[in-house]
């Protein structure tokens, strides 16, 4: 029951709308009805400045990046399948929030914070995710689009698990990912093939 309990806390911890809260208590705005209406920290960026955007990307960063340590430090000897639902649940969360009537963010900043806990925890992952933060770099400063360059990065996660011949469980992770990536970017797809995504 303590694990149940745990995922709970790890999904309602990540529902935390915090592009909205952060928009509310700048200007009282929402942020939902500003520019693309996504409350990350792409969008926030663009309506309400850098250092809104980055302290909002922070803290998303922050609901993943913690989700791997509490099934760490709450359940010592858990299996590596463990650590990974909880990385997956802590994305789920971001993504569909219960506060927002399940329509959230895109999971890019969640995903990113859970892969590099999990790299910290299990070393055998790190050159995965130096791989995918080096492309996400490549593409962006190329193209000047985020979701280019999440939507190349996400990617490159399962691909270079193979490459580098993680286990089983690190294959699936960054499968579900790239999935969970994809279906919050469709929209941004359907930009990049007619030209009219948004740049930096």
């Amino acid at each position: 029951m303590s694990v149940i309990f745990l995922f709970i806390a790890v999904y309602l911890l990540a529902s935390i709308p915090v592009g909205l809260i952060c928009s509310r208590l700048v200007d009282g705005s929402d942020i939902r009805q500003r520019g693309s209406g996504n409350i990350g920290a792409t969008n926030v960026t663009r309506v309400l400045g850098r250092k809104w955007g980055i302290s909002v990307f922070a803290v998303d960063f922050l609901k993943g990046f913690i989700a791997p340590f509490l099934v760490k430090a709450f359940v010592p000897e858990a299996a590596v399948l463990l650590y990974i639902s909880a990385a997956i649940i802590a994305v789920i969360g971001h993504n569909w929030p219960v506060f927002l009537k399940f329509k959230g963010g895109k999971g890019v900043s969640t995903s990113l914070g859970a892969v590099v806990a999990l790299a910290m925890i299990f070393a055998n992952f790190f050159l995965v995710i130096v791989v995918s933060v080096l492309i996400w770099n490549l593409i962006y400063f190329s193209t000047k689009m985020v979701s280019l360059a999440s939507l190349s990065a996400a990617l490159a996660l399962p691909i270079f698990s193979f490459v580098f011949k993680v286990s089983w469980e690190f294959k699936l992770l960054t499968i579900l990912l790239f999935v969970l990536v994809l279906i919050r970017h469709k929209s941004n797809i359907t930009k990049i093939i007619n030209k009219t995504e948004h740049k930096f």
